[in-house]
């Protein structure tokens, strides 16, 4: 009776991995008013283990040239309930805050890309299901995808 459950188990494991990307969007609803829902297909890579993809959440804003500027607000997981796959959720972005380095008040403003504040937000590089991620109109979604390299190196004693 064990191996029969434990056989069904992995059969339907096997068919969930084996359904095409365009299939799992079924799981993500649309996106609510006043929202936006971004996709992220990755390709298949031969070693997705040493990968990670940095999901990066901003807006371009005209701004001075000489400050540092990060908004406020987290991306946020949830669980889709009967799918369990995970979707990133950004409520609200805002407000933003910067530096206060003074400034030539003559000096032209800049078009610059101001992201979420805090660390960066890596996730595991799955190509077998799309990052979804919803933030407000207006809000762009980027994303930068970093790599291990082959060499590892030893730690000395101490």
């Amino acid at each position: 009776m064990k191996t029969k459950s434990m056989l069904t188990a992995l059969l339907m494991l096997a068919v969930a991995w084996s359904v095409p990307a365009a299939d799992n969007m079924k799981a993500f609803p649309p996106a609510a008013a006043g929202m936006v829902r971004h996709v992220l297909p990755l390709p298949p890579q031969a070693d997705e283990f040493a990968f990670k993809v940095e999901v990066i959440v901003g807006k371009t804003v005209l701004v001075d040239g000489g400050n540092r500027y990060f908004f406020a607000g987290q991306i946020e997981e949830e669980t889709i309930q009967g799918w369990g796959f995970t979707r990133y959720l950004v409520r609200k972005l805002g407000p933003m805050a910067g530096t206060l380095m003074a400034v030539d008040p003559n000096a032209p403003k800049v078009n610059r890309f101001i992201t979420l504040g805090g660390e960066p937000y890596l996730l595991r590089y799955n190509s077998r299901l799309p990052i979804v991620v919803y933030v407000p109109e207006g809000v762009e979604v980027r994303y930068r995808i970093w790599s291990a390299g082959p060499e590892t190196k030893a730690v000395e004693k101490g």
